[in-house]
């Protein structure tokens, strides 16, 4: 692409999996914050199921505004008040059941973009090397979280057809700005080979 000026992050021999705000406040059509994701979870799903398959450790993110969490994200909650319906006990908290999470796959609940910022992610994350980051959305919170990925060492890879956004240009956008600076954007099926022996 004629704007790349830099290098491959490059897959590493650790990789752990990350599916961003997979949950039903994003996904479910009759939520506030719900956009299209069908085909998002689809490939999401298949790739999660390769991962357990090969041994690679599955995290999952969602959003939730208790009161802390919504005196911490105030300026956010300021910004985009329609998070408020994102309360502890309510489904839209709850992931994406399609993904098919298992009981020993942890749930980050975070409170702003980047599925590293307040919380205890990169503690989870010891020993890895690379973090595929599927989810949404690409411009927000999977662009958030690929940043600090790297910034905490870790070679991110989106693929491609695993994330998405309520804005095409949008997301567009932040995959060429992703894979300019911050990771690698492939495609799923390049990521599955790269997992598998």
């Amino acid at each position: 692409m004629a704007e790349r000026f830099g290098g491959a992050a490059g897959f590493g021999e650790r990789p752990a999996v990350v599916a961003v705000d997979l949950s039903l406040g994003f996904t479910d059509p009759s939520s506030p914050l719900a956009c299209d994701l069908d085909d998002v979870l689809l490939r999401t799903a298949g790739l999660l199921r390769v991962a357990r398959r090969v041994g690679v450790p599955v995290f999952f993110t969602t959003v939730v505004y208790d009161e802390v969490g919504e005196a911490a994200a105030a300026v956010f909650l300021r910004k985009v008040p329609a998070l408020k319906v994102l309360r502890p006990g309510t489904r839209w908290v709850e992931i994406d059941e399609r993904l098919g999470r298992r009981r020993d796959e942890p749930i980050i609940a975070k409170a702003h973009a980047s599925a590293f910022f307040g919380v205890p992610f990169a503690a989870l994350l010891a020993g890895r090397d690379t973090l595929i980051v599927c989810g949404a959305s690409t411009s927000g919170c999977v662009r958030a979280t690929v940043v600090d990925a790297m910034q905490h060492g870790l070679s991110p890879i989106v693929p491609r057809e695993c994330v998405g956004d309520r804005s095409g240009r949008a997301h567009e956008q932040a995959l060429s700005d992703i894979d300019g600076r911050y990771g690698d954007v492939l495609g799923v099926e390049e990521v599955i080979a790269a997992l598998e022996p």
